[in-house]
């Protein structure tokens, strides 16, 4: 990319330290050494400006967010709320764990009341419309408490594919993690955003799901943050997220920002 210092925009050291990167001087060092790309094409003239705006702009092969006023939370999603902003029929919804935010977050696709655990909310409609849609398949890993006593052939049929009313499904990963007085822990690894489906594939298997939680999505590990509470996404953490996002092969453009647009995946 040719340096544009007589051009619009704002140099791209600045931006990166703007962005929270580096200092100015290091982002200069982080350029020089053709680490930093703008829309993929890497850069190395320290007059270079760009448009924070509009331009993607990559460190070491990392996505940083270049627009400060975009939010990104990680809730720890409890059992009994609804995964909506609104409800209409009044039931508990993600309002109360967005208060300390200013911003108008909604929420990363879904989680049906009866589930709890790893939820995005954010205000980044263009990366929410990604993530959430069916076609991108981000992963998900979920913890499911069963009734009865789960088979290593029972884990191997999960993975091998069964068949459901809206057709065949597969677990990418599944493994007993415990089996002990009438129940079973299984993890389950999918890429589906369909419709409940981890409660359908444990209930066709012979074990009806009696908890679930969601521990990760996408590069995204919910850790040790207690159920009711909401953080805000680390550096490391938002860089992952974004750099999965924009592996979309067909991304939406920018500029959709309500919750339907996040609303798309399946609860599960």
């Amino acid at each position: 990319m040719e340096s544009n210092d007589a051009g619009e925009g704002t140099r791209l050291q600045k931006v990166l330290a703007n962005a929270g990167v580096a200092s100015r001087r290091a982002s200069e060092q982080l350029i020089v050494e053709g680490r930093v790309r703008v829309n993929g094409a890497v850069v190395t003239e320290l007059g270079t400006r760009i448009d924070p705006q509009r331009d993607l702009v990559d460190v070491d092969g990392t996505a940083v967010q270049l627009d400060a006023s975009k939010r990104y939370v990680m809730l720890n999603k409890p059992t009994g709320v609804v995964s909506s902003m609104r409800d209409d029929r009044g039931r508990p919804d993600l309002r109360r764990f967005t208060k300390d935010w200013p911003e108008r977050l909604f929420n990363v696709g879904r989680l049906d009341a009866d589930t709890s655990g790893l939820l995005v909310l954010t205000n980044d409609g263009e990366l929410a419309q990604v993530l959430a849609h069916p076609s991108f398949g981000v992963t998900k890993v979920y913890i499911a408490k069963v009734r009865g006593t789960v088979t290593a052939q029972t884990i191997a049929r999960l993975t091998r594919g069964i068949e459901l009313e809206d057709g065949p499904i597969r677990a990418d990963k599944a493994r007993l993690l415990d089996a002990s007085a009438g129940s079973s822990l299984v993890e389950l690894t999918l890429h589906s955003g369909r419709n409940r489906i981890v409660r359908r594939m444990m209930a066709e298997v012979g074990h009806p799901v009696l908890e679930l939680v969601r521990r990760q999505f996408g590069p995204l590990h919910l850790g040790t943050l207690p159920v009711g509470r909401a953080r805000e996404l680390t550096k490391v953490e938002l860089g992952a997220l974004l750099t999965l996002s924009r592996t979309a092969p067909n991304a939406p453009s920018a500029g959709v920002e309500h919750e339907a647009d996040a609303d798309r995946e399946g609860t599960q």
